[in-house]
């Protein structure tokens, strides 16, 4: 089976550990992979001399020069556009769109470009890509800066869709995709750049420093792009989600009295549905949280394979938790937000079932 529990985790690491926050954590895992591989280049826009809005970049093109890491303009279309080119042409380019929010310019170029290269060349070329892009809420972002994409993209065959939830992972993941052959489309959950966060927004922010998950190993190591992880073991009912959600789903576990597994999907697309298979089959219940809205949501297909696959062991109908049917408002963000209140009642629902 292809889960992992987090203390039965053996990647190769090279090197000691050191607190990151998942910014620091991204640009170690850029680094790793352009100091070992002269192909690497990192580009978007202001991720040169700027370091990135978020300063995920920062010091990498003093480090490495504007042939390696630089400016792009502001054109999404031409950044990922480039980016295939460059890919088909034996670089491992890593392009930053700004925020998810954004990428819709470069669609054609992500589903009939990237997506379709090799199957369309019969294997004779690759797109060796990697796409980086912070997403979610919980920032007051609004509409045009909060949302959460990632059904979009596992819908289109030939890509793969991968959503850390912590430092640790974030590295190991970042890495594997940049070592990839597949276009990785790489989502950042920003709520989580520089701590956990359950949902209350009220409460101070725990940096990641406190946290074991932001102990990371400052060399090379790889986490593989199709493994699930058991973020907290459980036996009456089984949590499915990714990013941001897995600590809103914890503290809603925590605060309703549940024992909940709680499965952290890291790669959304390839799926490790054994993961989700061998929980739900335990727990015989089963709750999806995503923060994206709820129809037609990456939740829809995981409810779906869930039923074709644990039918005669659900003992309750599969609950969702997910983000409302509407644009992401700025003036109401914590009643779009899926909290743990409103998880916590899901988790209780489907153990009432």
């Amino acid at each position: 089976m292809l889960t992992q529990t987090r203390d039965s985790r053996v990647e190769a690491a090279e090197g000691s550990r050191k607190p990151m926050t998942m910014i620091q954590a991204l640009r170690s895992a850029m680094d790793v992979m352009m100091e070992r591989d002269d192909n690497v280049v990192v580009f978007g826009q202001d991720v040169g001399y700027f370091g990135g809005v978020f300063r995920v970049t920062e010091g990498l093109q003093a480090k490495y020069g504007k042939s390696r890491c630089f400016d792009a303009p502001i054109s999404e279309g031409g950044i990922v556009g480039a980016a295939v080119g460059m890919g088909a042409y034996g670089l491992r380019p890593v392009a930053e769109i700004q925020f998810a929010d954004y990428f819709y310019p470069a669609s054609d170029q992500i589903v009939s470009e990237a997506a379709r290269l090799r199957f369309r060349s019969a294997g004779d070329f690759t797109c060796p890509i990697t796409v980086r892009m912070p997403c979610g809420g919980g920032i007051y972002g609004g509409q045009t800066h909060s949302q959460s994409p990632e059904a979009l993209f596992t819908h289109v065959c030939g890509i793969r869709t991968v959503m850390p939830s912590n430092p640790y992972d974030a590295k190991g993941l970042l890495v594997a995709a940049i070592e990839c052959d597949d276009p990785v489309i790489f989502l950042e959950p920003k709520r989580l750049y520089n701590g956990p966060f359950d949902g209350h927004h009220d409460r101070p922010v725990v940096p990641w420093s406190k946290h074991e998950l932001g102990n990371v190993p400052e060399g090379y190591y790889s986490i593989p792009l199709e493994k699930a992880a058991v973020f907290r073991p459980g036996s009456q009912v089984t949590v499915i989600t990714y990013g941001t959600m897995v600590w809103v789903s914890e503290c809603a576990a925590r605060e309703a009295g549940v024992d909940a597994e709680i499965i952290d999907l890291r790669s959304l697309w390839p799926l490790d549905i054994e993961a989700i298979v061998a929980s739900v089959k335990k727990t015989g219940r089963c709750v999806i949280v995503h923060e994206a809205t709820k129809t037609s949501g990456f939740g829809a297909e995981l409810s779906a394979l869930v039923q074709e696959h644990c039918f005669y062991h659900l003992e309750a109908p599969i609950e969702r938790v997910a983000g409302w049917d509407t644009p992401y408002p700025h003036a109401q963000e914590w009643a779009y937000f899926p909290g743990p209140d409103r998880v916590g009642a899901a988790l209780k629902r489907v153990l009432e079932g």
